[in-house]
């Protein structure tokens, strides 16, 4: 995966996070929130069609109330729909409306829509209840990437992805290795060296359709898994059947008893803790480098102010968040500068004193990620989100605030 996509996939990943934690604060009086997933190949006019059905069927609701959100909420998610064409977006989109608890005794009327989350949408799936359906959602947050997966004994082989959670299996094989007992009529020495020969054919074909499926991903791909009985794949690993960048991709080999298709989903709970490893040490990376740079060099930066003022220089080469950063920045007026400070998403707009003296007026407040992410696509920077699943991620958030980097060049202080 090139440096833009690996960007757009973890600023996609934060939009979606954030719409998630919205959606799981909404409570609906009764059961009036209205879910629809709908999968990239699900032809609008269906989906219509289903909603209008929907739409006639809450008329049966017995609760006055109940029964006109749903149908708010129905009408609402139709004529959103009337700016898709024929089909939803890749990998399908979600649709969220419904009457929310607002206070006071009152209710808002709101729709969000998630085009192309980052695993596609399965099914179609309807939700009618009192909270919205983020589940689905939340799953295809938690493990993202793409890993080429192979298993095989000397009977049979597959090959196939992980994406995400989801295994696909696209290739399989079976041998012509003979049994271990030779025929009547062939010499042992001449049926050992044929069974080898049978052997090493096969780790060719089974090679073979590896490098079709994986080099053209080779770029895109995380890693690469291996499973099977002892000694087949350490034969096939060791014998360097593979092309030579899918060999740099293995992130390790596996006993798995079945070389079938369910074969690759054992091998997948097999190599569990190290797909969890190795998505959280490229983060580690990044934190690793940060601290030798706070410690021992001077291309450090912490903390949102002085992280923001870099970034407006241009002079951050990596600017590192924290995935639990829940701040909005509020920038404020003060007679033609600009002053900003930062408070917690759900705190009122505070009171500001400018430096200057004159009175202060709110400008903007916006998540303050978003306003960092601006800053920095518009300076060439690139943008890295920090798990806090281990212990320096967990340092950027509690100690420096959420927000640090890298510079570009030492800035002498």
């Amino acid at each position: 995966m090139s440096q833009q996509d690996a960007e757009q996939s973890d600023k996609q990943k934060y939009e979606f996070k954030k719409v998630i934690e919205e959606l799981k604060d909404f409570e609906g009086s009764g059961t009036q929130l209205v879910s629809i997933y709908i999968p990239e190949d699900r032809q609008i006019s269906d989906v219509a069609q289903h909603v209008t059905q929907e739409h006639s069927e809450a008329s049966n609701i017995k609760s006055k109330q109940t029964r006109t959100a749903v149908q708010d909420a129905l009408t609402s998610i139709k004529d959103r729909l009337k700016y898709y064409d024929t089909f939803p977006p890749e990998n399908g989109m979600v649709i969220f409306s419904g009457a929310i608890d607002s206070g006071g005794g009152r209710t808002e009327m709101i729709t969000r829509t998630l085009e192309s989350p980052p695993q596609p949408i399965e099914s179609f799936r309807y939700h009618c209840d009192s909270d919205f359906l983020t589940g689905p959602l939340e799953h295809m947050l938690e493990d993202q990437g793409l890993f080429g997966l192979v298993v095989l004994d000397r009977r049979e082989a597959n090959v196939g992805w992980l994406r995400g959670k989801r295994v696909e299996a696209v290739k399989s094989a079976s041998s012509l290795v003979p049994g271990k007992q030779r025929k009547g009529g062939q010499s042992a020495q001449r049926f050992a060296r044929l069974r080898l020969e049978a052997i090493d054919n096969f780790y060719q074909e089974v090679a073979g359709m590896a490098d079709d499926l994986f080099v053209p991903k080779r770029h895109e791909m995380d890693g690469i898994l291996v499973g099977g009985p002892s000694p087949t794949k350490d034969e096939f690993l060791d014998g360097d059947y593979l092309h030579h960048e899918l060999q740099d991709l293995v992130l390790g080999k596996f006993d798995v008893s079945y070389t079938d298709e369910s074969g690759l989903k054992d091998l997948v709970d097999a190599a569990s803790d190290v797909l969890a490893d190795h998505e959280v040490m490229k983060d580690k990376r990044q934190m690793e480098e940060f601290f030798e740079e706070l410690h021992d060099g001077e291309r450090a930066t912490y903390g949102f102010s002085q992280t923001r003022q870099n970034l407006m220089m241009g002079s951050v080469d990596r600017l590192l968040i924290s995935e639990d950063l829940r701040q909005d920045v509020v920038v404020y007026d003060c007679g033609g500068k600009e002053e900003f400070e930062t408070v917690s998403r759900r705190a009122e707009t505070p009171e500001h004193e400018c430096e200057n003296g004159t009175e202060a007026e709110v400008k903007e407040r916006e998540d303050a990620i978003d306003h960092l992410i601006e800053i920095a696509e518009q300076r060439g920077t690139e943008t890295k989100f920090i798990s806090t699943d281990f212990e320096k991620g967990e340092q950027l958030m509690t100690a420096f605030g959420g927000v640090a980097g890298i510079l570009r060049y030492s800035t002498g202080v």
